[in-house]
């Protein structure tokens, strides 16, 4: 501090003044107050250019439910859930609150999962740019898809939002029955387990017997060498995942796409950010830290970053799936053979649908035409110093070489 007052800036100080707390004074004022009063002045004044400052916008986050409000508007916005603030006050802890928010995230995925199928198949069957649709080809589709008949007289007379309504029902009721299958896999790998016939490979016939559950009930033939070294848990997930895409194909291969294309960007734009990492990192050597060290914390870091933004980034779409593109949703339509409408767990044996024989000869004919041929070059090749066949006169390497590179 400069002790003599005749050497002081009081022009810098007016001004930082004036921008800190946006006040109007003038250095001759700050002068006029001298050396042992300018610093009261200040704050009286800037005490009372608070004091005029409009909080009232702010008054909402003083509210003692600001919390719970705004964590109950992410809810909407990410998952479309609308919960009421009492029903949350009333829950004892910060657990039943997640609880409460997870089973209603459940409920809607539920129905984002029935609602999927059915607007693939409108997408497929409804004519681009208008609202008639494919009746015929709609109702052989939902027919084989949701394992029933759908007759004409069904959507006789229906609009589109009807004939939506209507087969959203019967995707409902498909998804009951592929919750049924699901605890009856669970219920048998129980089971299994509780008799030490797991793994597979010492079940001393369990293996066949649960090969003949899958072919009887979803006509699927497993594969016993990729499961019978599968410890219990990781038994169950792997048959609950034949069991979902067989009833839920659209969804499954849906978010199996949505994931791999963001897990694609994600990991490369987490590489070009290693990139930048390893050039960076080098300064931290000047801090009296090792950057060998500081790389490796820094990249750990990134990585869980990279996976959490995956997570929150595959949520986002399958949640909001109406967004997603007409072309993109009826591409994932998958025409099914799956015959579950009495599913039981003593579902009587029975070999392929028609449709699934079909899709087989179709398949086999795709393999058959799909013959590859050897890319040639079978133009006339030019020596680099031979006359150029353009007729300039000059050597190819000097001409239309030279362009084409």
């Amino acid at each position: 501090l400069v002790e003599d007052e005749q050497e002081w800036n009081w022009e810098a100080l007016a001004k930082f003044a004036n921008i800190r707390w946006d006040l109007n004074v003038r250095d001759r004022d700050l002068k006029k107050a001298g050396r042992d009063r300018v610093d009261e002045m200040l704050i009286q004044r800037s005490r009372a250019a608070i004091q005029k400052i409009n909080l009232s916008e702010g008054a909402p986050m003083l509210d003692m439910d600001y919390g719970l409000a705004m964590a109950l508007k992410w809810v909407k916005a990410k998952f479309g859930i609308e919960i009421e603030l009492e029903k949350v006050k009333s829950l004892e802890s910060n657990e039943a609150i997640v609880d409460l928010v997870v089973d209603e995230a459940i409920k809607k995925y539920d129905e984002k999962e029935a609602e999927y199928p059915v607007m693939a198949g409108l997408y497929q069957f409804v004519q681009p740019g208008s609202t008639r649709v494919d009746r015929d080809g709609l109702i052989n589709w939902a027919s084989r898809r949701f394992a029933g008949e759908v007759t004409v007289e069904d959507l006789k007379n229906k609009q589109r939002d009807e004939i939506r309504d209507y087969l959203i029902g019967r995707s409902h009721d498909n998804q009951q029955v592929a919750k049924r299958a699901v605890g009856e896999v669970q219920s048998r790998v129980a089971d299994l387990n509780e008799a030490g016939s797991l793994p597979l490979r010492n079940g001393n016939g369990s293996a066949e017997s649960l090969k003949d559950w899958f072919k009887q009930t979803l006509d699927y033939d497993l594969v016993m060498s990729d499961i019978d070294d599968l410890e219990p848990e990781e038994l169950q997930q792997s048959l609950e995942a034949i069991v979902e895409d067989h009833f839920h194909p659209e969804m499954r291969r849906m978010e199996r796409i949505v994931l791999l294309e963001i897990v694609d960007s994600a990991w490369k734009d987490h590489l070009l950010a290693m990139d930048y990492l390893r050039s960076a990192v080098g300064q931290r050597g000047m801090a009296q830290l090792d950057p060998k060290v500081e790389y490796k914390r820094e990249g750990m870091r990134l990585f869980e970053g990279l996976w959490r933004s995956i997570g929150e980034r595959v949520t986002d779409l399958i949640f909001r799936m109406e967004q997603l593109s007409e072309d993109f949703v009826s591409n994932t339509l998958v025409e099914t053979s799956a015959r579950h409408d009495e599913f039981s767990a003593s579902a009587n044996e029975s070999g392929p649908t028609e449709f699934a024989r079909e899709q087989e000869a179709a398949a086999s004919r795709e393999q058959g035409q799909a013959k590859i041929e050897t890319i040639r070059n079978r133009e006339t090749r030019v020596g680099r110093n031979e006359p150029c066949p353009c007729g300039s006169g000059k050597k190819y390497k000097a001409c239309c070489m030279r362009k084409r590179a």
